[in-house]
C-alpha cells in the first residue's frame, strides 16, 4: 500500500504590494504550463519577463483573458453623467457612483461640450440653459423643503441638522430631475485590463468629443499599472463607423431619423411598459432544462418527453425546483433560457438606475426631449411645477437649437425628467431578481412604475412562472397566495 499523500489544499492570496497587476496576471497564466505552486512561479516573473509575456501571447497570439487576472482600479472625477453613461456601458466591470439623492450638487458643475466651440452664440445659451437648470434645481429644493417641513415636524430629540438633512433627502431625490444629462459626476471603476481595454476602445470611438477625451486619460493613467496591457487600445473604425450605418438604415427604412425628429414632444400619454416578445413555449422550455441537467439524455430527447406531458406536470416539475427559495434566493440558471423583449419609457434618471442591471440587455434610443417629461410628484405638491416647466421649457427651446449643429452634443441639454425609449431583452431569472428590487416601495417611484406595469405583463403572460416569486410588496392585483 503506498505511503504518499496528495498535496494539501493551499488558498491564498497573491501579493498586490509585491507584484505588479501584469506580473499576477502572468503568475496565474503560467500554471497551465508549469507544476509549481503560485508563489514559486510568482519569484520566477520579473516585470521584464511579465511585459515580454503579454507582448507575445496576449497581445500576438490573442490570448486575452490573461489580461483578465489585471485589476485596475481608477477614480474618475467630474464627467458628465452622459459620458459616464458610456463608460459605465461595459458589463465586465464594477461601479460606484455620486449619488444626487444624497447630494446637494453645487451651481455650476456641469460639462462645456467641445462640440460648440465654433459656435460662441449658441455655447453660451447652452451655458445660460444650464445655469438657468442649476437655479431651478436650488429653487426647487428651497421650496420642496419648507413644503416638507410643513408635513413632517421634527421628531423628539432630533436636531436642527439632523432634520434638515432627513427633509434634504426627500427633496433631493425628487429635485435632481431637473438637472441636465451634463451634470457632473464622479464614479470609481475596477476593472480587469481586457474589460478596460475594451472600454477604452469604445470611448475613443465615440462621437462624443468629452467621451475620446475621457478614453484618452483613461488609457493613459491605466498604462501607469498595466502598460502593456493596454498599450494599444485605440480607435476602432467599426465602431466609429456603425452608428452612421444605423442612422442611414434607419433613415432608409422610413422609420424616425434621430437626428430630424422635432423638438416638439410627442402627443399622448406615455405608456411606461409594452411586453413586445416573449417566449411562447416557455413552461416546455423551462421544465426542458431542468430536467436536462441530470437526465443524461440529449434535449432534444428531454424535450420530446417534457411536449408529451400534460401540461399540470410540467408547472409541477418548474415548481418543485423553484418552492423553498428565500427571500434572497435566485433560482437557477435554467431559468435563464426563458426570455421577454420589453420596450421601455423611462426618465433619464430612472434610465440610469435600470441599466445597473447589466445581467439584461438594454439597447436605448438616444436622448431626446421629444418624449416629454415626468413632473415629479413632491415638486408638484409643493407648488413649485411652473418653476420645473419653465426650466425644462428653456432646455428644450436650447436642445432643439444645439440640435442643428450636433444632434449628438444636445443630449446634454435632456434632463433627468425626460423620458427616453429603451428596449430590453430580460431573461426570467434576471425577471425574478428586477421586479422584487425594483417593484420594492423602497424603489424610486420614477422606476418603480415601469418595472411593476412590466411584471404585471409577465405574469399575465406566463402566470404560473411567476407563482413562487417572493416580492418585499406585492401589488394588490397579485394572483397567488402571498409567499411567507
Amino acid at each position: 500500500m503506498s505511503t504518499e499523500h496528495a498535496p494539501s489544499r493551499r488558498v491564498y492570496p497573491l501579493d498586490a504590494h509585491g507584484l505588479t497587476e501584469e506580473q499576477i496576471a502572468v503568475v496565474f497564466a503560467m500554471t497551465s504550463r508549469r507544476a509549481e505552486p503560485f508563489d514559486e512561479i510568482a519569484e520566477q516573473v520579473s516585470r521584464e519577463r511579465a511585459a515580454d509575456f503579454h507582448e507575445r501571447w496576449v497581445l500576438g497570439y490573442g490570448h486575452a483573458s490573461v489580461a483578465e487576472h489585471a485589476v485596475v482600479h481608477l477614480a474618475v472625477e467630474n464627467v458628465s453623467r452622459l459620458a459616464c453613461d458610456a463608460l459605465e456601458d461595459n458589463r465586465l466591470a464594477s461601479y460606484t457612483e455620486k449619488s444626487s439623492r444624497y447630494q446637494v450638487l453645487p451651481p455650476g458643475s456641469f460639462h462645456l461640450p467641445r462640440e460648440l466651440e465654433p459656435f460662441p452664440q449658441l455655447l453660451e445659451q447652452y451655458h445660460g440653459t444650464c445655469r438657468q437648470l442649476f437655479d431651478a434645481y436650488a429653487q426647487l429644493l428651497d421650496g420642496c423643503i419648507a413644503h416638507l417641513a410643513k408635513r413632517h415636524p421634527r421628531r423628539d430629540g432630533e436636531g436642527e441638522s439632523a432634520y434638515h438633512l432627513r427633509l434634504s433627502r426627500f427633496a433631493t431625490d425628487q429635485c435632481r430631475e431637473a438637472l441636465p444629462a451634463a451634470t457632473l459626476t464622479n464614479v470609481g471603476v475596477t476593472a480587469n485590463a481586457r474589460t478596460l481595454e475594451h472600454a477604452v476602445t469604445k470611448l475613443l470611438s465615440s462621437e462624443l468629443a468629452e467621451e475620446r477625451d475621457l478614453g484618452l486619460e483613461i488609457r493613459e493613467q491605466a498604462r501607469t499599472i498595466t502598460p502593456t496591457l493596454i498599450k494599444y487600445a485605440d480607435e476602432n473604425a467599426y465602431l466609429s463607423g456603425v452608428s452612421a450605418q444605423q442612422k442611414q438604415l434607419a433613415s432608409e427604412a422610413g422609420t424616425k431619423d434621430w437626428e430630424t425628429i422635432p423638438g416638439d414632444t410627442v402627443p399622448g400619454p406615455v405608456v411606461p411598459a409594452r411586453l413586445v416578445g416573449w417566449d411562447t413555449d416557455a413552461v416546455e422550455k423551462l421544465a426542458g432544462a431542468l430536467l436536462y441537467r441530470y437526465s443524461g439524455a440529449s434535449y432534444g430527447d428531454v424535450l420530446q418527453t417534457v411536449r408529451a406531458m400534460p401540461e399540470s406536470r410540467r408547472h409541477d416539475i418548474i415548481h418543485r425546483c423553484v418552492d423553498g427559495t428565500g427571500p434572497h434566493d435566485l433560482p437557477g440558471r435554467e431559468f435563464e433560457t426563458v426570455q421577454y423583449t420589453f420596450e421601455f419609457i423611462l426618465d433619464y434618471g430612472a434610465f440610469r438606475e435600470f441599466r445597473r442591471h447589466r445581467m439584461l440587455t438594454c439597447l436605448p434610443q438616444p436622448a431626446t426631449v421629444a418624449l416629454g417629461y415626468r413632473l415629479p410628484p413632491l415638486v408638484h405638491e409643493a407648488g413649485m411645477a411652473s418653476v420645473f416647466e419653465s426650466a425644462l421649457g428653456r432646455a428644450e427651446e436650447t436642445f432643439r437649437r444645439v440640435q442643428e449643429v450636433s444632434p449628438t452634443a444636445a443630449q446634454y441639454l435632456v434632463t433627468h425628467a425626460h423620458y427616453r425609449r429603451a428596449l430590453a431583452h430580460v431573461n426570467l431569472r434576471e425577471c425574478y431578481h428586477l421586479f422584487k428590487l425594483r417593484t420594492s416601495a423602497l424603489a424610486h417611484d420614477a422606476i418603480r412604475e415601469p418595472v411593476s406595469q412590466a411584471m404585471k405583463l409577465a405574469v399575465d403572460t406566463h402566470p404560473e412562472l411567476f407563482r413562487h416569486l417572493r416580492l418585499r410588496d406585492y401589488p394588490d392585483w397579485w394572483p397567488f397566495p402571498h409567499a411567507e
